[in-house]
């Protein structure tokens, strides 16, 4: 197998991610192990499958270095080591996602800022999306552009930035237009918090939680 820094990561976010919808297919590149791609299909582990095999509905077209292409349900799509899941979906894609808490009740997992990739925990106690320094560095958000606001941290008083995102994509689900805060400190996940929850109605029902996009 080759290993590199971004099949680690692909692989422990698909180990200790939750899924992210019932019903569609979620699919992600672990990694390319000899002539077969390492594929996660809704959370599921690892599994190796060569150039015209299936797996759970996922089909390997072909598979490259550091890529493999795959049709599900008839849709052909490209997966790359180190990026989001891919969701291909039912009749309510672009509509619904429905997502599982982890042992901590905690719902992470992946998503997409401007088209660039992130990791996400829903925080319904943030009045806006929140993101660490470091994520708005990697991807390329011109924060320092935005209004100047004063933050309360654990270390005091220090100076954040309010700022316009063009979009924010979880699942098959894209808004536009979302008013994030970009914090001076590094977090571990991105919140997403009722700046972006207000779009959906949210319904939770144990440890599942379910958003639905309003019209």
């Amino acid at each position: 197998m080759k290993y590199t820094p971004a099949l680690a990561f692909s692989l422990a976010l698909a180990l200790l991610s939750p899924t992210l919808a019932s019903a569609q297919s979620a699919v992600a590149l672990a990694g390319i192990l000899g002539g077969k791609a390492l594929l996660v299909v809704n959370g599921g582990a690892p599994r190796g499958v060569g150039t015209g095999e299936s797996h759970q509905g996922v089909k390997v077209l072909s598979v490259g270095k550091e890529e493999a292409v795959v049709e599900i349900d008839g849709t052909r799509r490209s997966l790359r080591l180190g990026e989001a899941p891919v969701s291909v979906g039912s009749a309510s894609a672009g509509k619904r996602v429905v997502l599982a808490a982890d042992s901590r009740g905690h719902f992470i997992n992946t998503g997409q800022i401007n088209g660039q990739h992130m990791q996400y925990v829903v925080d319904t106690g943030a009045s806006s999306v929140a993101i660490g320094k470091t994520d708005a560095d990697r991807m390329g958000l011109k924060y320092l552009q935005g209004q100047p606001m004063r933050l309360s941290t654990a270390n005091g008083v220090a100076q954040g930035w309010r700022i316009r995102l063009d979009s924010v994509r979880i699942g098959d689900v894209e808004v536009f237009g979302i008013d994030a805060v970009v914090t001076p400190q590094p977090m571990p996940y991105v919140l997403l918090g009722n700046s972006f929850l207000g779009q959906f109605q949210m319904t939770r029902t144990n440890d599942q939680m379910v958003l639905e996009k309003r019209n």
